[in-house]
């Protein structure tokens, strides 16, 4: 068995469990020979394709029993009508030589991957490797009650988790929880203080909490353990800004970030996003800032213990998996922009950004028409302070983003549409494990770019679609072609998922729908699918095999279609997908044109180039036109200076154009440009940002010292996160 895993290795994913009894065994049916009947007609009336070619099963390790059915007959319907829903992993082989056996084992698996693709497949319970907690399997959180103070001067969150928990199993005595960093004052349980234990902390998985059980639990019995906690000031989740960090620098500014298991140095948890659970906050603020929840606000008093302080409510009844609890505490102000929402931000920047995404409500009814009924009842943005690191983050009610996008002429106010589409795809219907966080961001970058779509255009979509596989090249070229996190199903086992964070799963992911949606049949027949997988998966917690058992249930006309699929290739295998979908390239094209003028141009073309060049030329096609220069960086000074004054790059507001266009200035070593990159690259702390600025600087001969000392005195007052790339939407330069 282990000789034909290793031969075998490059056609099959095979499982990583030791394949010992009990564990469901793979059979060679070949070797059996004569002894291999058929439930449809005896064997020796089959042709030698199907002699050589039967399913062999064996239940758990035992020959007691199996079935054998022939390869020419076996369908998804007949194989779900004549085999139990939970029988072993299969093996399909056709025909090969007894006496070659050994070389002829990695050509007997020829085509046979496209066959066990569409089967039901039984796998061991599914494991998250990235959290210590008590597996779904044996205690399931199901609603959190936190009443917490906040403490900017300790930079610390003090108060009680009260979790409801149900057993999963009978005679349930003990369970443990994920935390990272927390001070634990006492555990109660029916009024009554028990015993629990702190494990070793694990590096990036943080500490485990065990905790004993007053009494047994029987299954589906629930408990309600009430923590008393506090965070430490140097949580992973938890970002305290200083007035001098904030916009009003008045007063100070804490935002959290969960995702990806953060929320252990929050509270203890489940920290798993196969724990799905409602919760309801009471959260004591200084009374002359606002605190906001991913939840419903639900009222507001002042601190029965403290007139200096304010009480905020928050109801979230939507199930959630931990990693979208967030809270923000501020000197907030909002402006209604539609039936549904508010912007929140700051007062300097309230009106610029209810005016830069005024539009979200066309963008939710769009959303709402391709994916479903929004659940969430309020849809509400808030625009973070400049020092925010990321682009954006999806807490349900209540979407972070970042300043960048006010551009003031909403040309980035697309960016939104990724976000609101997560109200579907991966806060409804969530990766069981960050193995498949794919399914989270893959179908989200599809539905953003139908969203787009239906506003601007299909060749719109289109474009988009193609910087996206363009971003998934750079992404695959920076880790390499064979590195394991270019692979769409990656292996987390012990692998923080915020170092293997990337691309990859937004744009391979999107690939590969793409690719599905051409093989299938066109946009509004997979938006059907789209549609039933939301509505099939909707409050779960799902994997890979899921997804595509169901997309071969939803397709079961089209089983043939989707067999043609390399789907090893696609899933399991690093590197570019083994095919490229078609992409209409008419507003590329014009990007490409334009900067094959630029590089091919000598110093007596340049007075060829005007400003008309740009006039019909959207922003999203002027920051592929300078990604597009970028590519084949560094240009002629003439060339830059030539471009600056024809085309004033320097007097645009939109933060990609304005950010592609100083990396190239310096790239290109203008020395002009110097001061302006500097600027930028310290008056907003958004990584995607900062870093690649700061970097090109210090590579520049002419700002190399200056760049170091800049960054030597900003540090202090930049946000201190996890060193990972830009966070949700933004990672794709070419839609945010």
């Amino acid at each position: 068995m282990e000789a034909f895993r290793r031969c075998t290795s490059n056609h099959f994913r095979w499982p990583t469990f030791p394949l010992t009894a009990p564990t469901p065994l793979l059979f060679l049916s070949s070797l059996f020979g004569s002894n291999l009947g058929s439930p449809q007609r005896p064997l020796a009336t089959h042709t030698p394709r199907e002699q050589s070619a039967h399913l062999a099963a064996l239940h758990h390790g035992t020959c007691s029993s199996f079935q054998a059915v022939p390869y020419s007959s076996l369908t998804v319907r007949n194989f779900l009508s004549q085999w139990a829903p939970r029988i072993p992993p299969l093996l399909y082989l056709p025909p090969f030589s007894s006496r070659s056996q050994s070389s002829s084992l990695a050509a007997a698996w020829w085509g046979s991957d496209r066959c066990v693709a569409q089967l039901p497949r039984v796998m061991p319970e599914v494991v998250d490797t990235c959290s210590l907690a008590s597996p779904a399997s044996v205690c399931q959180t199901k609603h959190l009650h936190l009443r917490c103070s906040v403490d900017f001067t300790r930079r610390v969150l003090t108060g009680t988790a009260a979790l409801t928990v149900q057993s999963q199993e009978d005679n349930l005595r003990s369970l443990t929880l994920d935390t990272k960093d927390l001070t634990i004052e006492k555990v109660v349980i029916n009024g009554q203080e028990v015993k629990y234990a702190l494990g070793e902390k694990q590096s990036y998985k943080g500490s485990p909490m065990e905790i004993s059980l007053p009494i047994a639990l029987s299954k589906n019995q629930e408990v309600v353990i009430e923590i008393s906690f506090e965070t430490s000031p140097k949580s992973s989740a938890l970002q305290w800004l200083t007035p001098e960090q904030t916009s009003g620098k008045e007063h100070p500014y804490l935002f959290s970030q969960c995702q990806a298991i953060h929320c252990r140095a929050v509270l203890p948890c489940q920290d798993t996003p196969s724990v799905k659970l409602t919760y309801s906050a009471e959260v004591s603020v200084p009374k002359e800032l606002v605190a906001l929840m991913s939840a419903i606000r639900d009222g507001e008093a002042s601190d029965p213990e403290d007139p200096s302080r304010k009480i905020y409510r928050f109801r979230q009844k939507v199930p959630v998996p931990c990693y979208l609890i967030a809270l923000v505490v501020g000197a907030l102000e909002s402006r209604q922009i539609g039936p549904r929402t508010l912007v929140w931000s700051e007062k300097e920047q309230v009106e610029k950004s209810a005016y830069e995404f005024s539009e979200t409500e066309s963008m939710l009814k769009i959303a709402e028409d391709l994916g479903g009924p929004y659940v969430w009842g309020q849809y509400d943005l808030l625009v973070l302070p400049p020092s925010f690191p990321y682009g954006g983050m999806e807490n349900p009610c209540l979407t972070f983003v970042t300043p960048t996008l006010l551009a003031g002429d909403k040309s980035l106010s697309n960016v939104i549409a990724h976000e609101i589409s997560h109200s579907w795809t991966g806060n409804l219907v969530t990766n069981k494990t960050w193995n498949h966080f794919w399914l989270n961001e893959g179908h989200t970058v599809y539905l953003e770019r139908h969203i787009c779509g239906r506003l601007f255009g299909e060749k719109f979509r289109h474009f988009h679609a193609l910087g996206g596989w363009g971003e998934l090249q750079n992404s695959i070229k920076t880790f390499g072609d064979t590195h394991p996190f270019t692979k769409l199903v990656v292996d987390l086992t012990n692998v923080d998922p915020d170092v293997a964070y990337s691309s990859v799963p937004y744009e391979k992911g999107f690939a590969l729908l793409f690719y599905l949606e051409q093989l299938l049949g066109g946009p509004e027949v997979f938006l059907g699918f789209l549609k039933a997988y939301v509505k099939k998966f909707s409050y779960k917690s799902i994997t890979t095999d899921d997804w595509k058992d169901f997309l071969y249930s939803h397709f079961k006309d089209k089983v043939d279609i989707l067999n043609q699929v390399d789907w090893n290739a696609w899933l399991y295998s690093p590197g570019l997908p083994p095919v490229k979908p078609h992409y209409d390239m008419t507003l590329t094209n014009a990007c490409i044109a334009l900067s094959q003028r630029w590089i091919t141009a000598k110093e007596d073309d340049l007075n060829s180039f005007n400003s008309t060049d740009l006039k019909d030329l959207s922003s999203h096609q002027l920051n592929e036109f300078l990604a597009q220069l970028l590519q084949r960086a560094p240009l002629p000074l003439g060339h830059i200076k030539r471009m600056q004054e024809v085309y004033n790059f320097n007097a645009i507001n939109n933060s990609e154009i304005r950010f592609r266009w100083l990396r190239l200035c310096v790239q290109s070593k203008w020395e002009e440009a110097i001061p302006l990159a500097l600027k930028m690259a310290t008056e907003q702390g958004r990584m995607k940002f900062t870093r690649p600025l700061f970097k090109d600087l210090a590579a520049f001969d002419k700002s190399h010292d200056q760049a170091i000392r800049t960054y030597q005195e900003h540090r202090a007052k930049m946000t201190e996160l996890r060193p990972r790339e830009d966070k949700k939407l933004t990672q794709r330069s070419h839609s945010s």
